[in-house]
């Protein structure tokens, strides 16, 4: 069966998400870099990115090995909130703007994707098998988006499209049929730009053998929603109030200028500056279970919070 490419990708915009393209689920050359980005530490502690799952990011078959289609998508969660960290309240921390909605997004994505495939199976008349992706799967999520046509990936390791920025979740479905057409990635825009790498709190924006690449053991994201452990001291005194992730390398692209604001319900910004205040588990949990920020735990979201206090201190 051939599936005409403009019908999967209305089916994408038809159920809210803002970027949609279409690319076969073969290997990516990317992969070669990805290893030797691990191979030379720029991972730090994240497990996920250097065991196993490291190999078999190279195919997306072996995670869906009926797959010859990937519909990758792209969902809008830019809200009208403070505008950067400076703008947080006077006593307030700063939660990164991806995880200021009260929903977590794997959960609004996947059910966006489901339904996109609820709709193909309409239009189909059949069942058919099928693998959904929301960042969890091991698969070069934003490599595959490039090649679909959704943006390049810029300085600052974003994927960032040209009229609507860099503010977008990302998933991916993979499809046991062949598709009519494929999108084209588009040019790299970044030019001779290097605001994010100059803004960088920590310098973790690194020029790398192959462009600029990420240091996650300087990357204020990493240690405030990843790392188990405590960054050195003269690390910490860059965090400012971040008590989970950073925006900076976003906050200062000219490309999110006009970025547009999302409707989406679960994406608004109820956890954006949050007391700098510890919170026993049940609080925490309270506020934070259905949000990527219940990623940290309770003891994580505390340590933060003691940074914060005491950079505010000095």
């Amino acid at each position: 069966m051939l599936l005409d490419a403009q019908t999967l990708l209305d089916a994408a915009f038809a159920e809210g998400f803002e970027l949609a393209g279409l690319t076969p689920a073969i290997p990516h050359s990317d992969h070669a870099r990805h290893l030797d980005w691990v191979s030379r530490g720029l991972a730090a502690d994240m497990t996920y990115l250097t065991d196993h799952r490291a190999q078999v990011r190279k195919d997306p078959r072996d995670i869906f090995p009926q797959a010859i289609t990937m519909l990758c998508v792209g969902k809008l969660y830019n809200t009208n909130g403070p505008k950067d960290h400076t703008e947080s309240t006077e006593h307030g921390g700063w939660i990164s703007r991806y995880a200021w909605g009260t929903r977590d997004y794997h959960d609004v994505l996947r059910e966006g994707l489901e339904r996109v495939v609820a709709r193909l199976k309409v239009q189909l008349g059949q069942p058919f098998e099928y693998r959904i992706c929301v960042d969890t799967a091991p698969l070069l999520e934003r490599s595959y988006a490039r090649q679909a046509g959704l943006g390049w990936i810029g300085k600052n390791t974003c994927l960032i499209n040209e009229p609507q920025g860099s503010w977008f979740f990302l998933a991916e479905l993979l499809l046991p049929f062949p598709t009519t057409s494929f999108n084209s990635p588009p040019p790299d825009r970044c030019g001779t730009c290097t605001r994010c790498i100059d803004a960088c709190p920590t310098a973790a924006i690194v020029e790398g053998p192959s462009g600029w690449e990420l240091d996650s053991a300087k990357c204020i994201s990493y240690w405030t929603i990843e790392a188990k452990t405590e960054a050195s001291a003269e690390l910490k005194q860059a965090f400012g109030n971040h008590i989970f992730g950073c925006d900076i390398c976003q906050d200062v692209c000219p490309w999110n200028r006009r970025a547009p604001l999302s409707e989406e319900p679960a994406f608004q910004p109820a956890n954006a500056c949050p007391p700098l205040e510890a919170l026993d588990e049940q609080s925490f949990r309270d506020r934070f279970r259905k949000t990527p920020v219940a990623r940290t735990k309770a003891s994580g979201y505390n340590r933060n919070v003691l940074v914060a206090l005491e950079n505010r201190r000095k």
